[in-house]
């Protein structure tokens, strides 16, 4: 199952988890600190850049299907956040704050080329689809792995050598996977797409170039304007989707199901990010005002680094998960995606129950245990696998071989789109400049908000299985119209 190509892929997925989630582990003090930004407008920047990128993956994959192929997509973009990073090292260097949030604009445009070309041409790197399927959750490990060692070392790194040092290291090391990008190209291009072998058009060049160029102009201006930007978020997410939909409405029945399954599964996931996307908001900034102490008494942890449990237990999970359902497989119990992720709201409202429990209780010194946190993470992270890894190989299962690499950018679409709500939920818990942290603001601002979350997580996981049944009668339903046709939908 394993060969030197998807190892080589794995080593770029953890130089992009390393560099990207050290950039952003630390941008919240950047932005507070440096740039002198409030509570609530930097959650708005940070929870946009974690959400503005996985939306420009509609570019992404449109451009990987129509301009460049995977491959070529994929270089540029480990170039482009090689590029965004050392933007930020003059950003943090002159204290600009255009230069900063223009180089958080190409990183997030390169996300963007990133999210639906990795995987597509990852998958190709692999014999059979099953083996990518049991591989893909390996592989989410293999970045968590880079993001825990990026979301614990860069606090302590910036201590050490400010954030110009530390953004300096993050573009060094998306420069190391454009290198082993180059070594390993021709191989690649073997194995990918027949538009990643066939040489690419100076008009496709050009297309390419001018495309780029408005889109990186547009994420810097959403940057600059979250007020509207968010509103664009939203317009670009549901344009996505309509488009899509219309391709489906012309599909032939068969296929026309299959991809409203997508569709299903987008809101799913959307839901479900939105609990996710509190880690890099609300959560990191509750751990910033609340959290003390070492974990277990002699683990170091600044508190912006308690976004690193996350990662710590996705290393763990991916390969249980793994395990887990191939063994299910192997045993004939074949458990559907969308029943999959109904358990990953089951260990979502597990994990926001912790953490409602622990700021409901916290004593009058204000402080909250590392462990809280870190038991919170522990199911979130399960959770995170499962919806993670399993949506993308559903919809690759699914999707219409023309617009592969634009059908996984829909779950591009739905991180997107959760993020920017997530952002825009969790400013309700922001304290004003200068504000008190005291014991009655946590239990009651705190406590509340994350109360609500519990509940509703509770019934996501009815919906969830609500939407399994509908998604399991739809493929059947199918199935059984492909042989009456006697035609194969995707392939």
């Amino acid at each position: 199952m394993w060969n030197r190509l998807n190892k080589s892929m794995m080593f770029c997925q953890m130089m992009f988890g390393l560099s990207f989630y050290g950039v952003m582990v630390i941008l919240t003090r950047f932005f507070l600190e440096d740039l002198g930004y409030s509570e609530a407008d930097t959650m708005m920047v940070v929870g946009a850049f974690s959400a503005i990128g996985p939306l420009f993956a509609i570019a992404g994959g449109f451009i990987a299907d129509k301009f460049l192929g995977a491959y070529r997509s994929l270089t540029i973009a480990f170039f482009g956040f090689a590029s965004g990073y050392a933007l930020l090292v003059l950003g943090a260097t002159t204290k600009q704050v255009p230069i900063a949030l223009l180089g958080i604009a190409l990183a997030s445009y390169s996300r963007g080329l990133m999210s639906p070309s990795y995987p597509s041409l990852y998958k190709r790197t692999f014999k059979s689809q099953e083996d990518f399927e049991n591989g893909y959750p390996v592989n989410y490990s293999v970045n968590n792995v880079g993001a825990f060692l990026g979301q614990y070392l860069f606090p302590l790194l910036a201590l050490a050598v400010g954030f110009n040092g530390s953004f300096a290291l993050s573009a060094s090391l998306a420069a190391a996977a454009v290198v082993m990008m180059v070594i390993n190209c021709k191989r690649l291009q073997a194995v990918g797409a027949d538009i990643d072998q066939a040489p690419v058009s100076s008009k496709n060049w050009a297309l390419f170039g001018i495309t780029s160029a408005a889109m990186i102009a547009l994420v810097f201006f959403m940057f600059s304007n979250m007020d509207v930007g968010q509103n664009i978020v939203y317009a670009i997410g549901a344009g996505a989707l309509v488009y899509f939909a219309s391709i489906m409405m012309k599909s032939a029945k068969a296929q026309a199901l299959k991809m409203g399954t997508v569709l299903i599964m987008v809101f799913l996931t959307t839901a479900f990010f939105v609990y996710y996307g509190q880690m890099m908001t609300s959560m990191n900034m509750v751990a910033i005002n609340t959290m003390r102490g070492d974990l277990f008494g002699f683990i170091p942890f600044e508190p912006e680094a308690a976004m690193a449990m996350n990662p710590l237990w996705c290393m763990v999970a991916g390969p249980i998960i793994a395990w887990f359902f191939a063994s299910m497989d192997k045993k004939n119990i074949h458990i559907p995606t969308a029943t999959r992720v109904a358990g990953s709201f089951i260990l979502t409202a597990v994990a926001f129950g912790i953490l409602t429990f622990a700021v409901q209780t916290v004593g009058t010194d204000v402080v909250v245990r590392p462990e809280w946190f870190f038991a919170c993470h522990a199911f979130l992270a399960f959770a995170e696998v499962i919806v993670g890894s399993m949506v993308v190989a559903f919809i690759l299962s699914v999707a219409p071989k023309n617009i592969e690499n634009f059908s996984v950018s829909l779950f591009s679409v739905a991180i997107a789109l959760s993020g920017i709500v997530g952002a825009a939920i969790s400013t309700s818990v922001a304290m004003e400049k200068g504000q008190e942290i005291t014991q009655a603001f946590v239990q009651n601002t705190y406590g509340d908000f994350y109360q609500m979350l519990t509940i509703a997580a509770v019934g996501m996981v009815v919906i969830a299985l609500l939407a399994s049944r509908i998604i399991t009668k739809m493929l059947d339903a199918a199935k059984a119209e492909d042989e009456v046709t006697g035609t194969v939908t995707n392939a």
